[in-house]
């Protein structure tokens, strides 16, 4: 395929999620009026697919100047690299590059000395407060999508490190209540069925982590005939998950009768060696966290011989004579193996980090280093935008029920 018919299939991608993500459209609009970026440079990290772009052009239609990176390389599309090219942005990230060259194009992206920072696993963030410290002199903040990247930010904040303000876009309502359940549920089980080609029904499916994610992947799998079985280390996660009607299991033991292994914790060595080696014969190991240190690949490369058995598939012989299959290397299988989340989900999430950014540049000035929630306006504006897009209308408390409530 030539650059031309690269580029085509970038813009026919962004052109289709465009068509579904209408808060990022009334959003764009208000950008295009109000250019409340004008003359910001945005430093932006992000899995670099069709519905970050559409983020990215919106962003760059309210004046930003933008330099986008990616925050897994092999979550990044190449077309839609290419079409972002084309639309005038400075994007550096290719589809699955070394490790050296992924850290490279984040230092060349933090390089525009931004003023703001759209992190997605925190990253970018990491460089600010290390080798790239002097670019960041003029930033203002930072916006963070991800749990991951939320869970580095506090690391920084209890250590009296952190530099800047940070919105915890993860930690708003309209974000974990539906991107990190809908949205991680339905993509995390598309990627798994469209790289395996196994039917799910009938089949055990071990959920590693009850969190938002891990709910979203357990219900998902449920609906898909599977029975469902939970592994957690927090008690009251464990019961919740219980009474959701799941199974729940210590790993090792769960392990033995699973089918599919997801694992969506955020934690280190969430599934260990010495856990792979307890494995039904056959089992199939996938992470739906944002970093590839969930399962522990690094153990079972050295001491089980594999081979690639199907594209995003790695057979890995165990000494014991069982066989256990790596999904996408064990890096984030919704996006390396897929598409990622629903374009309706993302038109959510990035709506409120639209609306972050700009609440972020017009008050940022005025805050002290630290982790913001995103203002609960910014919450409730998106909800409503969500529902008027969706043709609903709700109810209104009167004034006689405010005041009952002790709301005004």
């Amino acid at each position: 395929m030539n650059r031309a018919e690269i580029l085509e299939r970038g813009k026919k991608k962004i052109s289709w999620v465009r068509a579904h993500m209408p808060l990022l459209a009334r959003i764009e609009e208000e950008f295009v009026r109000e250019k409340p970026f004008s003359g910001v440079k945005i430093a932006v990290s992000v899995h670099l697919e069709a519905k970050t772009a559409r983020l990215a052009l919106a962003l760059a239609a309210g004046g930003a100047e933008l330099a986008v990176t990616g925050s897994n390389p092999l979550s990044t599309q190449d077309d839609v690299v290419e079409a972002l090219k084309e639309e005038g942005l400075s994007v550096y990230a290719k589809h699955g590059v070394s490790e050296e060259q992924y850290w490279e194009d984040l230092k060349r992206t933090l390089s525009i000395k931004p003023h703001l920072v759209l992190d997605d696993g925190g990253d970018l963030t990491a460089l600010l407060h290390g080798e790239c410290a002097a670019w960041g002199n003029e930033t203002v903040g930072i916006c963070e999508e991800t749990t991951t990247g939320v869970v580095r930010l506090r690391k920084l904040a209890a250590e009296g490190k952190l530099r800047y303000p940070a919105v915890a876009v993860n930690d708003a309502r309209m974000k974990f209540l539906f991107d990190n359940r809908y949205g991680t549920g339905q993509s995390t089980w598309d990627a798994i069925m469209r790289t395996t080609n196994l039917l799910v029904a009938g089949k055990v499916v071990l959920v590693v982590g009850y969190g938002w994610c891990g709910r979203g992947i357990a219900l998902r799998a449920r609906g898909l005939g599977a029975r469902v079985v939970v592994s957690e280390v927090d008690p009251i996660r464990a019961a919740e998950a219980l009474m959701d009607g799941f199974s729940v299991a210590p790993l090792r033991e769960a392990i033995r009768e699973a089918d599919f292994l997801v694992t969506a914790t955020g934690c280190i060595d969430a599934v260990p060696y010495e856990a792979i080696l307890e494995a039904k014969d056959g089992l199939l190991l996938a992470n739906a966290g944002h970093f590839d240190v969930e399962i522990d690949v690094k153990t079972l490369r050295e001491r089980a011989p594999s081979r690639k058995v199907r594209d995003n598939v790695e057979e890995f012989a165990l000494p014991n004579g069982k066989k256990v299959y790596l999904l996408a290397q064990g890096r984030l299988v919704n996006l390396a193996a897929g598409d990622g989340h629903p374009a309706e989900i993302m038109d959510i999430s990035f709506a409120l980090q639209a609306l972050s950014l700009k609440w972020l540049w017009e008050r940022g000035g005025d805050l002290a280093p630290g982790v913001y929630a995103v203002p609960p306006e910014i919450d409730e504006e998106v909800a409503r935008m969500f529902l008027t897009a969706n043709g609903i209308g709700i109810d209104e408390l009167n004034p006689e029920q405010k005041r009952y409530l002790g709301l005004g």
